[in-house]
């Protein structure tokens, strides 16, 4: 268990922030650079924190965990629903031990709304109140235009950034308002790495070359070697916990190989689904990528893990921290 983290035993190094799209090879470059940092991984994605979805959800395999020491990998039951929020807390848990006992961390993801919940002091939604939901969806099927002018007064900020015409959209920013009794401050919405953030870090953005038929045949590739190792087996083996969380479901694979067991969908048409997913999560990480400020971006295609990882151990070596 996390240790009190308010007496260091000795000056913590930077946190290194590894950032990089799927299919770059993020892991074995995040333990190639362990390896030379001594470092220990934290792992920031929203889907690895489900046990029992190793294949699905790309978790280090043993070869890299015999190599580096993993943190919330694999940790709640796939029945479970999980909240970044949550993964927050379990972050800077595990960060703060780490640092108070002078290990170096690396932070690694291709989740960003992970690896900000992991390296800043996010503010974050209130829970949901059914019942307070449960009435905005009722006045917005007699009265859209007053749930949207109520939303426009009390968090005109919320209401600049939605589709107004989306019900669930604006009932969502309603009640989040209403159960928190105050809106979101202005910087509350996106905080991402600005200064002062919980953690002195060194953010490092993989780079894919600009040859995206090679990243979608590789991409793929990865899809296709998921089913061959038995990605399906695995999800029936998850279902027999009882019914997978709405959030585990999300999980490139998940939905679509729980179909195929359901008899609604075969397995040329999953795997088809699954491909064309990944390819927009990488469309997302890209876009990702280049919004994240101060990063240095270090070229990943081509080259081997551990060519990459010494890049990376130079740039740390000249940070002045």
């Amino acid at each position: 268990m996390p240790g009190d983290a308010g007496t260091p035993r000795r000056e913590a190094p930077p946190v290194v922030a590894l950032f990089g799209a799927t299919a770059l090879g993020k892991t074995d470059i995040a333990v190639a650079l362990a390896e030379l940092l001594h470092a220990d991984i934290v792992v920031a994605d929203s889907m690895q924190v489900y046990r029992g979805l190793p294949i699905v959800t790309n978790q280090p395999d043993e070869r890299q965990r015999a190599r580096a020491r993993h943190h919330l990998v694999g940790f709640v039951p796939p029945q479970r629903e999980f909240t970044v929020a949550e993964y927050a807390r379990e972050a800077h848990a595990v960060i703060d031990d780490l640092r108070h006992d002078g290990r170096t961390v690396i932070v690694e993801g291709g989740s960003g709304l992970y690896l900000r919940a992991a390296l800043g002091d996010l503010e974050f939604a209130a829970p949901p109140d059914p019942a307070v939901r449960a009435a905005l969806e009722e006045r917005w099927t007699r009265d859209p235009a007053a749930v949207s002018d109520e939303l426009r007064r009390l968090d005109p900020g919320a209401f600049a950034h939605l589709d107004a015409s989306n019900p669930r959209r604006v009932v969502r920013a309603l009640e989040a308002v209403l159960v928190r009794g105050r809106p979101l401050p202005p910087d509350g919405r996106d905080r991402l790495w600005r200064s002062g953030e919980r953690y002195a870090h060194i953010l490092v953005a993989l780079v894919p070359d600009d040859d995206r038929e090679a990243l979608k045949a590789r991409l793929e590739a990865r899809v296709d070697g998921m089913l061959a190792a038995g990605a399906a087996a695995e999800v029936a083996r998850a279902r027999e916990g009882g019914p997978i969380s709405r959030t585990a479901l999300q999980a490139i694979g998940v939905r679509e190989l729980c179909a195929v067991l359901d008899g609604g969908m075969d397995l040329n048409e999953a795997a088809a689904r699954m491909k064309a997913r990944t390819r927009a999560l990488v469309r997302r990480q890209l876009t990702w990528m280049r919004k994240l400020p101060a990063a240095a971006h270090v070229p990943a295609d081509g080259r081997p893990p551990e060519a990459v990882a010494e890049s990376i151990l130079a740039l740390v070596e000249a940070s002045p921290w």
